[in-house]
């Protein structure tokens, strides 16, 4: 597996995509398709179908899969954040 920039549990940053500038934390890495899945980003809707567990079936809202190059740990984005910042102060 080839070694990624971030790791289960880091605060991260998502850098493109539906939920860009969102934070959360990683709460899984799936290393062989390169996938994260960031805490209260990337919401999608999935449906149930009627069961024994759900009579009625149901709509959960869970997060999904973002690719790895869209996301940037937090403390990096900051520092990023304020290097750009104190050059525009000049």
């Amino acid at each position: 597996m080839p070694k990624l920039h971030v790791k289960k549990g880091d605060e991260v940053v998502v850098l493109a995509g539906s939920s860009k500038g969102s934070r959360g934390r990683i709460i899984t890495v799936t290393g062989n398709k390169d996938r994260v899945i960031v805490e209260g980003a990337q919401m999608v809707k999935k449906h149930m179908r009627k069961s024994q567990q759900h009579p009625n079936g149901q709509i959960l809202e869970r997060e999904a899969a973002i690719h790895i190059s869209n996301v940037m740990t937090a403390t990096e984005f900051d520092k990023r954040a304020a290097r750009h910042g104190a050059s525009k102060a000049k």
